[in-house]
């Protein structure tokens, strides 16, 4: 089994390419090893040591490391605990499999500007952050403002700002009269 790996625009995430599917459907975003109880692959990641996130895409696996720790010092360890992983056969998730859609339900007005907010983030948006390892999710619209939850590789990554407004703002307001401006939220 060969892994590859590609940086990501976040010098503190490194992609990891097993070469087959990680998971059939959605992402799964894991911020603590105690959030990673219901992987097997992502408590093998953290075990490594000196990691402070894991994401899961179709086909990759997104690890953050702590600031202190040099890449040269866990990669080897982590393509190690990634490839004994798939060899073993176990499951990537127990139970179910990550979040299909990924973005949070809105239930009152403007559900009509929801759903082409969600459907751009879906077309336009999601497919070209996940090629740099991470994901982007509706979380609410409120009074213009759409918030967005940002993770994998997007989450804390320096030029995640510039993303959100100069990309995602400027397109959703393209397409979109009614949103005004784009904000982040925490996890």
């Amino acid at each position: 089994m060969f892994i590859q790996t590609e940086s990501t625009p976040n010098p503190a995430t490194l992609k990891f390419l097993p070469g087959q599917t990680v998971l059939e459907t959605g992402t799964a975003d894991f911020t603590t090893a105690e959030a990673a109880a219901s992987s097997p692959l992502a408590k093998r990641v953290f075990a490594v040591g000196n990691v402070s996130g894991v994401f899961f895409g179709t086909d990759f696996v997104t690890v953050t490391k702590d600031d202190a720790t040099d890449w040269d010092h866990i990669k080897p360890a982590l393509l190690g605990a990634i490839m004994e992983h798939f060899q073993s056969g176990d499951a990537v998730m127990e139970g179910e499999s990550g979040s299909p859609a990924g973005h949070a339900a809105h239930d009152g007005p403007d559900g009509d500007i929801v759903d082409q907010i969600k459907e751009l983030l879906d077309t336009r948006v999601r497919p070209a952050v996940a090629q740099d390892g991470g994901d982007i999710t509706f979380h609410g619209f409120d009074k213009g403002v759409v918030y967005l939850h940002m993770q994998g590789a997007c989450a804390g990554c320096p030029s995640s700002t510039l993303t959100l407004k100069m990309g995602i703002e400027n397109l959703l307001r393209h397409y979109i009269p009614e949103v005004l401006e784009v904000r982040p939220v925490a996890a």
